[in-house]
């Protein structure tokens, strides 16, 4: 089967009643986590954005709690998987802002991770690849707010 283009559904949608609307979106939820996810940030946590950011925000602090540091080899592990959930949460928002916000979180959470991230030359391309991914999305934004994020990136480097 050949999945249809974001045009053809769009304009299939817009001739759908709003109850079958609303069971399409219920049986979509269904399928995958990620469909409930985004189903939830859209009609949930939209509207406060920083709330939002701060939710993530707390899950990441709690998932490096949790990083089993007997080994490098888990710990790096643990942090790719804590970076895949960040990258997950970031494409739910539509806001460019989010996605640096996180990143820079991610970052001062593995600066501050003991054991030291500078024993480990995996851990350190990690980290230097999120802040390299940070100076690229902040060419995108305004200047008040490169100039802000700028300044919480220099403390990281």
């Amino acid at each position: 089967m050949k999945a249809a283009t974001a045009t053809e559904i769009k304009r299939e949608l817009k001739v759908l009643e709003p109850e079958e609307l609303q069971n399409l979106c219920l049986r979509l939820s269904r399928f995958k986590k990620e469909n409930k996810e985004l189903l939830t940030y859209l009609l949930f946590e939209a509207a406060d954005e920083e709330s939002f950011i701060q939710s993530v925000k707390d899950e990441v602090e709690e998932l490096f709690a949790e990083i089993n540091t007997t080994s490098y080899y888990f710990i790096k592990k643990s942090v790719r998987k804590i970076l895949r959930v960040i990258k997950k949460y970031a494409r739910y928002s539509p806001h460019k802002t989010t996605e640096i916000e996180l990143l820079i979180h991610f970052c001062h959470e593995l600066k501050s991770m003991r054991p030291s991230m500078k024993n480990n030359q995996q851990l350190m391309n990690i980290y230097y690849r999120q802040i390299q991914q940070i100076r690229k999305q902040l060419k995108t934004l305004d200047e008040d707010l490169q100039y802000d994020y700028g300044l919480e990136l220099e403390k990281l480097v």
